[in-house]
């Protein structure tokens, strides 16, 4: 199931079931899991971890050297999960020493053509990102977020799970979950319902959510005294207590 035309280093380790097409390079240290379909002009160099059930479309550069001026050679990693759909010209990076060491792709992410992951940026699971999307080094992105055409995250970003980033948003500090960001300074604009109704959210925990929006963003209270108010409302409405927890591991501050 290796085309003929495909260059695959005796050193990397395919499942018998893995599909590779015409002129895609493989190289050492490479790891690929069962059931996955790699596409035409794919690059993957190592060390890369990648799990079963993915597809990997034309063009993709996968475990290249992380963009980082610090980088000395050393043997970091880009790992991924299983059922990813990545689709043509996307680039993931390897990690560094100074941050995790890896890359990490989570399970059943859909990455749209032309997103560009940087090193040491840790996704979840069922993210969405759309075409030319772009995360820079040491992003985190929790399960269920959107990030919509053209979104740029800065370094050391963390985007909350269920959250969502409208298109050509430009993000300098942490989104909460379940937020929904936009315009030209982006900022919040309000919660993401259709995304929480497509997840299963009933309209009480919906309307706790929206509560909570209101005493982050509308209350024109200090962040401190918001905290405090959600901390307490959190006690009664557990699916606030994400947003809780979200506060007060912010390192960057939050987009308000």
């Amino acid at each position: 199931m290796i085309h003929t035309h495909a260059i695959v280093d005796s050193a990397a380790e395919l499942d018998s079931s893995v599909t590779v097409g015409p002129f895609s390079v493989i190289g050492p240290g490479v790891k690929i899991g069962a059931g996955t379909v790699i596409g035409s002009n794919v690059v993957i160099k190592g060390p890369t971890i990648i799990g079963s059930d993915n597809t990997i479309l034309s063009f993709v550069s996968l475990g290249e050297d992380p963009q980082d001026k610090k980088f000395a050679g050393e043997p970091t990693r880009l790992i991924i999960g299983d059922r990813n759909t990545i689709r043509e010209f996307c680039s993931f990076n390897r990690g560094t020493v100074q941050g995790n060491g890896a890359t990490v792709i989570g399970d059943d992410n859909l990455l749209l053509s032309h997103v560009h992951i940087a090193h040491d940026c840790t996704l979840g699971n069922e993210i969405i990102m759309s075409g030319r999307a772009t995360l820079a080094g040491h992003v985190t992105v929790g399960d269920y977020a959107n990030l919509s055409g053209f979104a740029k995250v800065h370094q050391f970003c963390h985007i909350g799970a269920h959250s969502f980033c409208g298109a050509d948003a430009t993000i300098l500090r942490d989104v909460p979950p379940y937020i929904l960001v936009g315009g030209n300074p982006t900022r919040p604009v309000g919660i993401n319902k259709v995304g929480l109704e497509r997840r299963g959210f009933n309209e009480q925990s919906r309307e706790a959510i929206k509560r909570a929006y209101k005493i982050l963003y509308r209350s024109k209270l200090p962040l401190e005294a918001a905290k405090e108010r959600l901390q307490l409302f959190a006690e009664e409405q557990p699916d606030v207590a994400p947003i809780v927890d979200f506060l007060n591991s912010s390192m960057r501050g939050i987009l308000r």
